[in-house]
């Protein structure tokens, strides 16, 4: 077994506070698996008939935005494949909106359609053919909710900024983005690209995802914004930001002298602190193309734009809104956590890991926050090194609560608990130490996004995937971990022998096979990695008093019961 001297005597930075009473909220509530799934969620959860035959290829929004009377009109073309013989058709929109007209392939005939709860059933004029391509045109409009708690309870943030001009948002993570427009609202089925028309008001900017093609001034003063994403991207990113904006741009230099264009949108009194703000995104960039690859959207370019709203990850034009400050809103459970903005680097991660890397259910949303908070401490160990980041990452153990699992139930539109950030971080730190091979690890981090880019997946092909690539069996460390509540309990109990210690050990477990490798002390200042079943076991130790006796907790999420 391989050897590792640790650290002697380190301690942990207590938690200032709890984090999580802060991210819990940001899905889609404290306890979505405890709770019986409404008939709006099976709609919206479920890969029914009316959805899985037809496969949207593009989206074409074509919106205008009144600030002033908090409306949104305009229409969306879904270019579509039709897969199995399609006659109804099922998109989602918010009952508050109203639904003006649907038409097929530029046909004048308006299509009949039914609503139920958030959802539109359409009814085609014939069956469709598989394989054939088709455009349906829906026009709307109405004034959609306004979110109560953004980013956490999604909707409409009708702001101002200090000059009294008008500043908008909009955020769906988790309620979803037919709070808005209209489309096949499920993670399952990306669209290849999307172009966006956004109409403003006069004096303002909009941005949104991909980049700006066109800007058009209209007879009555408003302003048409032409935004082209041209990479498959989750409905939930899919975004405007409407203000007075101030601009600036940068560039990321990679040592290869390929270059990556940063823009970034901040409100004018905000420049100048911005720009030496925001210069921390170049080292977030190096840390995590080191261990992920390349910014998976190149040719959309990387966005900040500030938000009336605390941040999100939206796809090339990432909301920010944490008041140029490190930490989370200026505080953070370890001292390092201060050094950085959390924002920047949380929701940056989310472009390898939950806007290339999908879930293709929402059950899975933690494949976006587990990853993308272990993101976090690969960014701290890239600037501050490994101990900096064991202090980040095992500061987070005060806030998970081990009460429901991680993983969500499937065709329900629910996803796990809120556990799944602080506690999918320590899970991920502890499958890195179970693993003991760093190279192997990095290098299955990086091929996890090379073979997954720009797909929808689901936990059960990643643990497959995970499977092959490291030559380990590890279901039931990610069945414990993962799909169930609890963790796993490292039992000891001691027995002095004359001048030996007999130390027994096995795991308690939900999972009657687990069995993880984990470091003990076997002498003084010499751990080892020993390999606990459901069965006892025992060592025999020299030299080692039970006090003296150590678990390598800093490597490794477990509970420890000592007798």
């Amino acid at each position: 077994m391989p050897t590792d001297n640790r650290w002697p005597g380190r301690t942990l930075a207590p938690a200032t506070f709890l984090l999580l009473a802060i991210l819990g909220p940001w899905v889609a509530g404290p306890s979505a698996t405890a709770q019986e799934p409404s008939r709006d969620d099976i709609l919206r959860g479920a890969l029914r008939p009316e959805r899985t035959c037809f496969d949207v290829i593009e989206y074409h929004l074509d919106v205008r935005i009144d600030p002033e009377a908090k409306s949104v009109g305009g229409s969306n073309t879904i270019v579509f494949d039709a897969r199995q013989d399609c006659r109804v058709l099922q998109i989602d929109l918010f009952s508050n909106m109203e639904v003006l007209g649907i038409t097929l392939d530029d046909d004048a005939g308006r299509l009949d359609f039914r609503r139920e709860e958030n959802s539109i059933f359409v009814t085609l004029p014939e069956v469709l053919e598989p394989g054939s391509r088709h455009r349906l045109l829906v026009e709307y409009a109405g004034t959609p909710i306004v979110a109560e708690r953004p980013p956490w309870i999604g909707g409409f943030t009708w702001a101002e900024d200090a000059r009294g001009k008008p500043w908008v948002a909009v955020t769906s993570q988790g309620t979803g983005a037919s709070l808005w427009w209209p489309h096949k609202d499920h993670p399952a089925d990306e669209p290849e690209r999307v172009s966006l028309s956004v109409t403003v008001p006069p004096g303002l900017e909009d941005v949104s995802n991909g980049r700006l093609v066109e800007r058009t001034p209209l007879e009555d003063g408003w302003t048409r914004f032409v935004w082209e994403v041209s990479y498959p991207i989750n409905n939930y990113c899919v975004t405007i930001n409407i203000a007075d904006y101030a601009y600036f741009r940068d560039e990321y230099r990679r040592e290869d002298g390929s270059v990556l264009s940063l823009d970034y949108y901040v409100l004018p009194e905000n420049l100048e602190k911005a720009k030496a703000h925001f210069e921390q995104t170049k080292s977030m960039l190096e840390a995590f193309e080191h261990h992920f690859g390349r910014y998976p959207f190149e040719r959309d370019g990387f966005k900040l734009v500030e938000s009336p709203h605390l941040g999100m990850e939206h796809q090339s034009a990432i909301a920010y809104g944490n008041g140029y400050q490190g930490g989370y809103l200026g505080r953070s459970p370890s001292e390092v956590g201060l050094k950085f903005d959390f924002i920047i680097i949380h929701e940056a991660a989310h472009e390898w890991w939950g806007n290339s890397v999908t879930m293709s259910d929402e059950a899975d949303l933690w494949i976006h926050e587990s990853f993308g908070a272990y993101a976090e401490s690969l960014f701290v160990e890239h600037v501050f090194g490994r101990e900096a980041a064991l202090d980040y990452i095992n500061a987070k153990k005060p806030n998970v609560r081990n009460a429901a699992p991680i993983i969500g139930p499937y065709g329900q539109n629910r996803s796990g608990d809120p556990d799944m950030y602080d506690k999918g971080q320590l899970v991920l730190n502890t499958l890195r130490s179970v693993l003991d091979d760093d190279e192997l690890w990095f290098a299955t981090l990086r091929e996890i996004q090379e073979t997954f880019r720009y797909r929808n997946i689901s936990a059960d092909m990643l643990f497959g995937f995970i499977n092959a690539r490291t030559g380990r069996d590890l279901t039931a460390f990610f069945d414990q971990y993962l799909r169930h509540p609890g963790l796993p309990v490292l039992q000891l109990r001691f027995d002095p022998d004359g001048d030996d210690l007999v130390v027994r050990y096995r795991w308690e477990a939900d999972v009657e096979t687990f069995a993880m490798p984990i470091r003990v002390t076997v002498a003084p200042d010499r751990f080892e990695e020993i390999l606990p079943t459901g069965d006892w076991q025992e060592l025999r130790l020299q030299g080692i008093t039970p006090d003296a006796f150590e678990v390598a907790e800093d490597l490794y999420y477990v509970a420890v019961d000592r007798v």
